[in-house]
């Protein structure tokens, strides 16, 4: 086994990566920038190092600073959560290239993956279902790009070969605004992401987004740990997770999560790794990767059982997975509320001094966070302080459990999202299940 790794992410990642390996016997590095000497993972870890200022791109974006780390204190591997670098192909490299265990993905699963375009075409060779789109970059033919749009039908959805997160994508609705639409998402990616590649989808008006969780060693095992379903968005952004998906039928679990087992199986796939599809009339449509653990793995370890994370530092130590798919039941329900430093009206980030933090308790409810009472949030990184997890014997069950731990929960001295989360557990529409990625935004006003 791994005996010491480093811990390259901040809060409450950090914190649930620290938790697993303290239960491995692994020993732990925290590392951090000079806004983050008092996250709990790191008053927690066995060691510390200082790797920078605040600012992203001169701590948890210097490559050099945590390998250099890892160097100095003796560590065997190099855990990067999610964000920051979990993503980026080069650190993986550089990471394996020094010496050290990178855990998560081979580089070039990740380059293979982070290209949208080469993404698509991989699924398309293992049978995963794809939206129909035109098959690779669009190129500089103005007539073809038009004839590919009406063949696929509008409205299209121009996306870049190196986005996500919401970002490079633009919706077209008439053929008078395709050329220009494609001219100005080609500069926004060239400029966003250095790559100016674009492709184009067929653009699902009303469709739900829903992902399966996938396990695999990199030694011919593979296995999908069900579905979560993740339309509950704003911007593009997730705010409430749930597994299983409301709806989805267990014939269709099995062929589309096997779909996705074979994909990795013919990748050579290894760790924990998120095939993300829209669902729109019953059909499943692939649309990107991640090729690290997603910030919402709770509600799929509340319904199987699997601790994602021991999983994937189990692998990265070249270990075979320990389960098979058969071992894999879904056991009731599971909700996870993000729970952000943001004012709930205007969603504008609340850093500073929590005066005051309580989390909620009983039978199904797990708080994944990093807060404490005295813990001050710094105004520098992403504004989610936590994530709010009730499990259920069936939905209602876990519904239930939710809406009572929200009344629960205290954090004084800033604001918090909780009030949007206590509303949202109110709307019909909610309760009953399976609606659709643009709802709250409508609902809210903002669409």
């Amino acid at each position: 086994m791994l005996d010491k790794i480093v811990i390259a992410n901040r809060g409450e990642i950090a914190l649930r990566i620290l938790r697993a390996c303290r239960e491995m016997g692994i020993k732990t590095v925290a590392v951090h920038s000079t806004a983050d000497s008092s996250l709990k993972h790191v008053l927690l870890s066995d060691e510390t190092v200082c790797i920078g200022p605040p600012a992203s791109a001169e701590s948890y974006l210097d490559m050099p600073a945590i390998i250099s780390a890892a160097e100095v204190t003796d560590a065997v591997g190099i855990h990067p959560g999610y964000g920051f670098l979990s993503e980026n192909a080069d650190f993986a490299e550089r990471v394996e290239s020094s010496g050290f265990v990178f855990i998560g993905p081979k580089a070039d699963a990740i380059r293979t993956m982070g290209d949208k375009v080469e993404a698509i075409r991989t699924m398309k060779a293992a049978g995963v279902p794809c939206v129909p789109g035109s098959d690779g970059p669009l190129g500089e033919d103005a007539d073809e790009n038009i004839r590919l749009a009406r063949e696929i039908g509008y409205p299209v959805i121009i996306k870049a070969a190196g986005g996500g997160g919401g970002r490079g994508m633009r919706v077209v609705h008439a053929e008078a605004s395709l050329t220009a639409a494609i001219t100005v998402t080609k500069a926004e990616a060239r400029s966003a992401f250095g790559n100016d590649m674009v492709y184009m989808e067929k653009f699902l008006e009303h469709p739900r987004h829903i992902e399966f969780q996938l396990l695999a060693d990199g030694q011919g095992n593979a296995i999908h740990l069900g579905e979560r379903d993740c339309s509950m968005q704003r911007r593009h952004q997730k705010v409430i997770e749930e597994a299983p998906a409301p709806g989805i039928t267990e014939e269709q679990r099995e062929r589309i999560g096997n779909r996705c087992v074979q994909a990795c199986l013919e990748m050579g796939y290894r760790s924990a790794g998120t095939f993300e599809f829209l669902y729109e009339d019953g059909e499943f449509y692939f649309i990107e990767m991640n090729t690290r653990v997603q910030v919402e793995h709770p509600v799929t370890e509340m319904i199987t059982g699997i601790d994602i994370i021991r999983e994937q530092l189990s692998i990265a130590a070249g270990e075979p997975l320990s389960i098979r798919q058969e071992d894999v039941k879904l056991t009731g329900h599971a909700i996870e509320c993000r729970i952000n430093a943001e004012d709930p009206k205007t969603f504008m980030p609340s850093p500073g001094l929590i005066t005051l933090a309580h989390s909620p308790g009983g039978p199904g409810i797990r708080f994944d966070s990093h807060i404490y009472s005295g813990y001050t949030v710094p105004p520098f990184y992403d504004s989610m302080i936590g994530k709010l997890i009730a499990h259920g014997q069936d939905r209602n069950a876990a519904f239930g459990r939710m809406r009572t731990a929200l009344t629960e929960i205290v954090v004084e001295g800033i604001k918090t999202n909780v009030p949007l989360h206590q509303e949202i557990f109110t709307h019909a529409a909610f309760r009953e299940g399976g609606t659709d990625i643009h709802y709250l935004e409508k609902r809210l006003g903002l669409a």
